[in-house]
């Protein structure tokens, strides 16, 4: 079992497992129409749905085995704003996909990214991957600029990939490397690859 030491802090936020407690702020954000934009059911998720994944995810606190999903609360000023998630997919290929959704009112100061990178800084130092990937729809602006933010590279477009609302669909698909997720941290505030606010997204 391996699971980071609660909270992570970051400049910002908070970052720990989610709890009951959270639905309220939860439900803020997953039944905005601009989140249920880029979800498979296409609608703003009802109460109780929403009481459910949270029941799902308070229980996502630590990763056990592979397929195991590590999935915790960004909290600002003691409101849960989003949530972020590394999937373990391949331990054997020490591979995760990494995962992120926030509410858009807290859009566009760079919180998203910076919840994600502290739970990137965690893969790829205590719990050791190599590859974290992360998948978006193809017209997801804002999911993969934040990809591209986190200085993650576009491996592939996949066309009519999956099926979305009744249609096939095409995917982008990016990905960074354990050496190059070091080699980004390293380097000092200003530089040109380094990271900026970027816009809530969502898988």
């Amino acid at each position: 079992m391996s699971r980071p030491t609660y909270p992570i802090h970051t400049a910002r936020l908070a970052l720990r497992p989610v709890t009951p407690a959270d639905l309220d702020d939860v439900h803020a954000f997953q039944s905005h129409p601009e989140v249920a934009r880029w979800a498979l059911g296409g609608e703003p998720r009802a109460r109780s749905l929403t009481e459910a994944s949270v029941t799902a995810m308070a229980g996502e606190d630590a990763l056990h085995a592979e397929g195991d999903c590590l999935t915790l609360a960004a909290v600002s000023a003691g409101t849960v704003i989003g949530t972020v998630e590394l999937v373990w997919r391949s331990e054997s290929d020490q591979t995760a996909e990494l995962g992120y959704v926030f509410h858009p009112g807290h859009g566009g100061r760079g919180l998203a990214t910076e919840a994600a990178a502290a739970l990137l800084d965690w893969g790829f130092g205590e719990f050791g991957l190599h590859r974290v990937y992360a998948r978006c729809h193809a017209r997801n602006e804002p999911s993969a600029r934040l990809m591209t933010r986190l200085g993650m590279r576009r491996e592939a477009h996949h066309v009519a990939a999956y099926r979305f609302r009744g249609e096939w669909t095409d995917q982008l698909v990016f990905a960074v490397l354990s050496h190059e997720w070091h080699a980004l941290r390293r380097q000092p505030p200003g530089h040109p690859s380094d990271h900026q606010p970027a816009s809530p997204g969502q898988r």
